[in-house]
């Protein structure tokens, strides 16, 4: 090997630990958030498919806007990153607090949206026992938006200042007020009401609330959060560059949790019990997820970190470790899913027809596994650099283009049933990790690394 080659391994074996000591808060906060849903699935799995269905056409909705929220609130963890790696503190209260109205608002546009979908689901074929008892349920969770998109936006500073597990610590609290007050109000434990399926959205819209009211007091009342919450007047251009920055990224997202919310509804027209398997595998796919979704967000604030201290030679040792880390990580995970995935099934549900529908779909998401670790962490990176729209397009194609009309062709001409409806998007993602990888490469080669951006 060369010495310059050496020297390349020395610079991306030097950027694993930051890597992983940011990514493993990040990706224990996404999972917090994610289990909210994955405890709804598991508590209400005893209730039968009909409340395991309802959760799963709810969370093909949500996921579509909460996603898009993300995407958008995502540049804050890059501004501020940027802000914090080129020295300039003084200018993260402003953009922080440019965040937190922003939060709010498109947290409020998103349950607006979320509910003006409701009366338009009749129409898309879903089994009507499902609807009939899904609607208090899915209520709660448009207006969980709320106070999720404002806690991200404490979240994202948190990270971007290097003490990411104070965001998780919030997003922890979240799920552990929720698990007691889910089973409480599921069953009627107590003084608690019997609310089943409501009772479950109900408590996970208190349990976010509850911990964002902890964050906000924390935010005003540390000490630690002084140099976060120095006075500074809203700056409404600060609000839009952040929007705009995001936007891309929301739409890029959008792209593809909307593509997957497609696919949940075509799954449906299998009927109750496929659209339950499906659930069963994407609670468990999605948790899975969060790791590579995780390391993305480690690699866009230490990109844009290094990027705002113009230190353009660690863009590329830092993407490589985030990709090795993310892999490991991955491969790992395929194998469980592939050898294993019946066995996952069956600690979820005692279904015999569901876990049959969710070991095939595991055996799918085995083979996703190292195309979703390229795919978002490439990504992670181009988001660090603040270029999007390319990652945008290449969704958009991938899954709409390719994932949608593959997968359906898959499932109903070549028999395999929910499964291929996921097979096709696998081959969309490989693609789009490809286009992706050259992407990243034709914009950091030095000295025009900084240019290009």
């Amino acid at each position: 090997m060369s010495g310059a080659g050496v020297r390349g391994l020395v610079a991306i074996r030097g950027e694993v630990g930051s890597i992983v000591s940011l990514g493993v808060p990040i990706v224990a906060g996404l999972s917090a958030s994610t289990l909210l849903g994955v405890t709804d699935s598991i508590m209400l799995a005893p209730l039968g498919p009909v409340p395991l269905a309802a959760v799963g056409i709810t969370n093909a909705v949500a996921v579509i806007l909460y996603a898009a929220i993300y995407g958008v609130l995502s540049a804050l963890s890059v501004r501020i990153g940027a802000a914090w790696g080129g020295g300039r503190g003084l200018a993260i209260p402003s953009i922080l607090r440019g965040g937190l109205t922003l939060g709010a608002l498109v947290g409020a546009l998103g349950a607006v949206a979320m509910l003006a979908v409701w009366p338009l689901l009749p129409f898309l074929g879903q089994p009507d026992e499902v609807l009939r008892a899904m609607f208090a349920y899915y209520v709660t969770i448009a207006l969980l938006m709320i106070p999720f998109s404002v806690l991200t936006v404490f979240k994202a500073a948190f990270e971007a200042v290097d003490r990411p597990w104070l965001g998780t610590g919030f997003a922890m609290l979240a799920v552990v007020i929720n698990i007691p007050l889910n089973y409480g109000l599921i069953w009627g434990i107590g003084v608690l009401p019997e609310l089943g399926l409501t009772g479950a959205g109900v408590a996970t819209l208190v349990a976010e609330s509850l911990a964002l009211l902890a964050a906000w007091l924390y935010w005003l009342r540390a000490p630690s959060m002084r140099r976060l919450r120095l006075r500074r007047s809203l700056d409404w251009r600060e609000v839009r560059a952040t929007a705009a920055e995001g936007a891309p990224l929301g739409l890029m997202y959008v792209a593809e949790t909307g593509a997957m919310a497609v696919a949940t509804l075509m799954i449906g027209v299998f009927g109750t019990v496929a659209l339950a398997g499906n659930q069963v595998a994407m609670s468990v796919g999605g948790l899975l997820y969060m790791v590579p979704l995780g390391v993305a967000g480690a690699v866009a604030i230490r990109v844009a970190q290094a990027r705002g201290a113009e230190e353009a030679d660690r863009l590329r040792p830092i993407t490589w470790a985030a990709l090795a880390v993310a892999s490991f990580w991955l491969v790992g995970a395929a194998a469980v899913l592939a050898i294993h995935g019946e066995a996952i099934a069956a600690a979820i549900t005692t279904d015999a027809a569901v876990i049959v529908v969710a070991t095939q779909i595991f055996l799918v998401f085995a083979v996703s596994q190292v195309a979703d670790g390229v795919q978002s962490t490439i990504t992670g990176a181009l988001r660090g650099l603040s270029d999007v729209r390319f990652a945008a397009v290449a969704s958009m194609v991938a899954y709409w283009l390719l994932g949608i009309p593959l997968g359906w062709m898959l499932a109903h001409w070549a028999g395999f049933g929910p499964a291929g409806i996921w097979l096709g998007f696998v081959i969309g993602l490989a693609l789009a990790s490809v286009a992706l990888v050259r992407r990243f490469l034709s914009i950091t080669r030095l000295p025009a690394a900084f240019g290009a951006v």
